[in-house]
C-alpha cells in the first residue's frame, strides 16, 4: 500500500509528520481489511 501512494524513506526524511500521517491510515485500513477477511467472515 506504502508503495502504491509513493510513501517513502524519501518522504519520510522531507515531511515527517505526512510520512506519520500515511502510514497510520495505511495501517488502519490494513487491519480493517485483515479484520474483515479473517475474523468477521
Amino acid at each position: 500500500m506504502a508503495k502504491a501512494e509513493d510513501v517513502d524513506e524519501k518522504m519520510k526524511a522531507s515531511d515527517q509528520q505526512e510520512w506519520v500521517s500515511r502510514m497510520n491510515s495505511i495501517h488502519q485500513r490494513a487491519e480493517e481489511t485483515v479484520l474483515a477477511e479473517l475474523v468477521f467472515d
